[in-house]
């Protein structure tokens, strides 16, 4: 198990100001601010150069700009790529006239997907297949313990953990629909006795656990602090991938691997 260092933790230190509005609100006004740069780029070229600047070009240089934009934000990774692909996808939903019923579909299946990141501002986030056997490095290696995943997702780290630990107690939390139906379906499967529920993690009691496990996003890592703080029992562990708690050093830092997150750890 290998500690992280002090410039790691400084690297992951989140944007205060990101936090004050929704992400989609930045993105919004990015892609407005992209749109005013790329026009301005035609006009210059039409007016000064005697020169219309083709679409394709053009509407590159919009998807540039607001990628550019989303990165001088601090914005994370995912949003930087939606803002590249958003100004050619709606061009193309323009030009090859897709039905109102296509536009529908993919607009449910995206809020069904993405539901936690416009109530909670919460994106959804895999977890990488190495955590397991780091987590359980730090529990005991023979107690049985009750551990809760906030933001389950697919379910992917609790059923490795789950075959690891079959003796423990497993649960997750998940607030978008599509991902919470898809670990239902995997943990059916399996046969396995992990319990997962479809809610807000603020609805969960954080006193019935050992480990609180957490994936979430900067936003709500203030909040989430609170919460443990005042609901977790003494020699519980709050665990962060990735995203470190505001003003709260931790107890740990680990690295997970080459190019992979810090796992932090609180104990309570």
């Amino acid at each position: 198990m290998e500690v992280a260092s002090v410039n790691d933790r400084e690297s992951k230190q989140p944007q205060a100001d990101m936090a004050l509005y929704p992400p989609a609100f930045h993105a919004l006004l990015i892609q407005v601010a992209a749109l005013v740069l790329s026009l301005f780029i035609f006009s210059a070229a039409k007016f000064i150069f005697n020169f219309v600047l083709p679409a394709i070009p053009l509407l590159l240089f919009h998807s540039i700009f607001a990628s550019a934009l989303s990165l001088i934000r601090g914005m994370d990774w995912w949003w930087v790529l939606i803002e590249f692909i958003f100004p050619p996808a709606v061009v193309a939903s323009l030009l090859f006239g897709l039905s109102a019923s296509f536009s529908f579909f993919a607009f449910v299946l995206m809020l069904l997907l993405f539901w936690s990141t416009f109530r909670t501002q919460v994106p959804y986030f895999p977890s990488k297949s190495n955590l397991p056997p780091i987590i359980l490095e730090l529990l005991p290696p023979t107690l049985p313990f009750s551990f809760v995943d906030i933001g389950s997702g697919l379910g992917g780290l609790l059923i490795d953990l789950k075959k690891l630990r079959p003796e423990s107690r497993f649960e997750g939390v998940e607030i978008a629909p599509l991902p919470w139906v898809i670990s239902l379906i995997r943990v059916w499967l399996l046969r396995s006795d992990i319990k997962l529920r479809m809610r807000d993690y603020v609805r969960c009691d954080f006193s019935q656990y050992d480990v609180v496990f957490a994936y979430l996003s900067p936003a709500v890592m203030p909040g989430l602090w609170e919460k443990a703080r005042s609901e977790m029992r003494s020699g519980a562990m709050l665990m962060s991938y990735e995203f470190i708690i505001p003003d709260v050093p931790p107890d740990m830092e680990i690295n997970t691997g080459e190019n992979s997150p810090v796992l932090y750890v609180w104990r309570i």
